[in-house]
């Protein structure tokens, strides 16, 4: 099992337990086809700086998720299909956005005894604030890219801090730029990281956090 597969079973498990059934579909049918490039690339910034880290997959997950519920959020704002006056697409849409509540909650409560915490708060945050604005701006697409970047630099932050490391500026900023690489949603990881960023992150993060303690214990 790769990681993008241990990600996806882990992100699964998180939300096997929601209910209705109906809900839980939903939620599993869209963890099914998501690509896992948030998830991988918190793994990744961890094996860059410590090659033998293990337990990574809630902490990877849980990144996971809640890109996948801001996204959810992003995508019914946008389109509005409570306008369609087909009664079933409405229950439909508002099962969407439970599921989108769901994801992101169930994000944090994995992430929420690691030191990416915090950041995790900040996407959320820094996501309200860009639909608010994009209401009214001239380039509303260039603050939907917004959360992909945000994203990524909570995936290195969750992934180095899992080691005990901390993600300088240099790093988030290479986060910035895999997300600028595609035009919204992320292809497949094998599409969406280059073979060598593990190198990179190593080389970005040099000397970053090398005195602080390691975590006692990974995520399970």
């Amino acid at each position: 099992m790769d990681d993008a597969d241990r990600a996806r079973t882990a992100a699964r498990e998180a939300v096997a337990d929601v209910e209705p059934d109906r809900l839980r579909e939903t939620l599993l049918d869209r963890l099914e086809v998501a690509s896992m490039t948030p998830a991988v690339l918190t793994v990744v910034s961890a094996r860059a700086f410590d090659p033998a880290v293990e337990g990574l997959a809630d902490r990877a997950a849980g990144v996971q998720l809640i890109y996948e519920g801001l996204g959810l959020t992003r995508t019914l704002a946008h389109e509005e299909p409570w306008t369609d006056a087909d009664g079933a697409a409405d229950i439909d849409a508002d099962l969407d956005i439970l599921a989108a509540d769901v994801l992101v909650a169930r994000g944090f409560y994995l992430l929420a005894r690691t030191e990416a915490a915090d950041r995790a708060v900040e996407v959320v945050r820094a996501f309200g604030r860009d639909q608010t604005v994009r209401e009214t701006a001239e380039e509303p697409a260039a603050l939907d890219r917004n959360l992909e970047a945000d994203v990524l630099a909570l995936a290195v932050v969750a992934g180095a801090t899992a080691v005990g490391r901390e993600a300088p500026e240099a790093l988030l900023s290479y986060a910035d730029e895999l997300a600028r690489r595609h035009d919204g949603t992320f292809p497949d990881p094998s599409v969406a990281l280059p073979e060598r960023a593990a190198e990179t992150i190593a080389s970005l993060g040099a000397g970053a956090g090398e005195d602080r303690v390691p975590p006692s214990a990974t995520d399970p």
